[in-house]
Parts: C-alpha cells; structure tokens; sequence
C-alpha cells in the first residue's frame, strides 16, 4: 500500500507472508511528513512473548502519538470479521483515534462478493459502533481507491493537521 500510494516501487519492503513488519517504519514524504508503517496486531509467526512487545510497541505509537492525525487500517476484504480485527476498532474508537479502514485486495473478488463482504462487515461493526467508519476498498493491483486515499492525506496536509 505505501509503495502504490507514493508510487515509488521498493520504498517500502513487501512480504508474500504476513506480520513481517516488526518495527516502526517512518517514511519522509516531500520533506514535509510522514507515512508510517506500523507492525501489525493479526497474524504473525511470532511467540506469544513477540506478540506481546509487538503490541506494546503499537500501542505506545498509537495511543501516545499528540501528531498522529490519522490512522490507516488494512483489512483483507477476502476475510470475515476477524475478532482481532473488531477489538482493534473498539480500542481506536475508545481512544478516539481517527481512523480509515482499507479494504485491501478487492482485486481478488468479484464486484457481486466484494459488494456482500463490504454489507457484512458494516452489519458487524454496526453492532457495537455508533458511527460506522468509512471502508475503502483498495487493491494495490488495480489501484483502486488511491486517489481516495491521497485526497483523505491532502485534506489533512491542506488542514495542516498533520
């Protein structure tokens, strides 16, 4: 996602397998902001002691950051709701941490299920959210909803929020 959104292939690593992110990534961009990318809370081939310094790690950065003005959270449209997922989206919300799902790799459905998928997981988040957040979907391959993602940043540059 970080090497589509600021079209240089390679700035970020990419892995075929995820939780590969273990650190906190920071990207300059126009020598005016930054991109992070953070390790994720999911699916990770680590230890459970890894799984514990990896959330901390995150919840330090995310719950701690004054300048942190937006949050990008990936989520794979191919999946359902993953617990994780909706425990993730409680703590945002409760902290209120503003925050923006990706709804990733919607090349890899058809318009018909992806249109289902996109239904159930705001039926799901309906349950326990009083405010929907906005779902994206994206997929790096097609770029789709790039441009949406790039306004989103450029609303915040422009707010000077960032």
């Amino acid at each position: 996602m970080i090497n589509m959104l600021t079209t240089r292939h390679g700035i970020a690593r990419v892995s075929e397998v995820p939780g590969k992110t273990r650190m906190i990534n920071h990207f300059l961009i126009d020598d005016s902001w930054y991109l992070v990318d953070l390790p994720g809370y999911g699916y990770a081939q680590v230890s459970q002691t890894g799984r514990k310094k990896m959330q901390q790690v995150l919840d330090g950065y995310l719950f701690n950051r004054k300048h942190l003005r937006m949050v990008f959270l990936l989520i794979d449209s191919r999946l359902t709701p993953q617990r994780n997922d909706l425990n993730f989206i409680a703590r945002m919300t409760g902290h209120q941490i503003p925050f923006v799902i990706l709804y990733t790799k919607t090349d890899k459905l058809s318009n018909t299920e992806l249109q289902k998928s996109l239904r159930n997981y705001q039926r799901i988040l309906q349950k326990t959210n009083e405010i929907l957040p906005v779902i994206i979907p994206t997929s790096v391959k097609t770029k789709a909803g790039k441009e949406i993602v790039l306004g989103i940043i450029s609303e915040l540059l422009e707010g000077n929020n960032l």
